[in-house]
């Protein structure tokens, strides 16, 4: 089932509308943000309000965003794995919006298996960001389209004793595991170690979890899609709570994208620290 996108009502919490976001004279000046975001030039409206503060981290030099799409119900697919589409065409354009502004995006490989992704902006103007697959047991297809040589950085992030089968010009970061799985935040840090500062966690779910359980999100953008598949696979899944006062409430905005609703979280109170990029773009 895919969603046709329709002009939708101001959500509360946004100063955005559908008039102006995604549609109308907004879209057209898009083709400036990703050099003025990057310049640290004025950005022309409405861009300012969502992703100025991707800017800058504060907490420390990066700036780390997770991204997920979900059904109101909470699920990023059927039981079967299938999600193709379950956001509409405006909650893809930010997607490839939010890749645009990014140093890099980082994917586990079990979404790289799965939907064989190519992490590109081809959608909207700006450069693809350098991509990245979490692997540590070596599973990467070679022929991956991750893995494509098309100018853009590769990087596959795997553990020391991991077989990697890649092609030239893949660089390969060899982290050490604890019981299979790479720490979120020394994935940031050897990330940032090769100068990579503004980072898009896109998934799996599993991948986005870890990184915010982790505390290393600086912002989740949830885009919620108006459809209902009663069961399936999760969106985020955190350490069980006993009570809902003790539910995280980050600040939170809301904006109408077409027939979706993206939901920008805010979560750098509950930021680990990591470290200084060793360049900075």
């Amino acid at each position: 089932m895919r969603p046709v996108c329709k002009k939708n009502q101001a959500v509360s919490g946004g100063a955005m509308n559908a008039r102006s976001w995604p549609g109308g004279a907004g879209v057209e000046a898009w083709a400036a943000v990703p050099a003025a975001f990057r310049a640290g030039a004025p950005l022309p409206p409405p861009w300012d309000e969502v992703f100025g503060p991707l800017r800058a981290g504060s907490t420390d030099d990066l700036v780390v965003v997770g991204q997920l799409g979900q059904s109101l119900d909470g699920r990023i697919a059927t039981n079967s794995g299938h999600s193709k589409y379950i956001n509409c065409e405006a909650g893809l354009d930010h997607l490839h919006r939010l890749r645009a502004l990014m140093d890099a995006v980082v994917i586990g490989v079990g979404t790289a298996l799965a939907d064989d992704p190519q992490l590109t902006v081809r959608r909207v103007a700006g450069p693809n960001p350098a991509r990245v697959i979490l692997d540590p047991h070596g599973r990467l297809r070679p022929n991956a389209r991750v893995l494509s040589a098309d100018g853009t950085r590769r990087l596959v992030v795997t553990t020391p004793g991991a077989a990697c089968a890649l092609a030239d010009g893949v660089e390969v970061v060899r982290l050490a595991a604890d019981n299979g799985h790479i720490a979120p935040a020394a994935v940031l840090a050897a990330l940032a170690a090769r100068g990579l500062r503004r980072i898009l966690i896109e998934g799996g779910a599993r991948t986005v979890s870890g990184f915010m359980s982790a505390g290393c999100l600086d912002r989740l953008h949830m885009m919620v899609a108006p459809i209902i598949l009663g069961t399936g696979r999760a969106g985020l899944t955190l350490a069980p709570i006993e009570r809902v006062d003790h539910a995280l409430r980050p600040p939170t905005r809301s904006y109408p994208l077409g027939e979706d609703v993206l939901f920008d979280c805010d979560l750098s109170a509950a930021r680990a620290p990591i470290g200084r990029a060793k360049i900075s773009t």
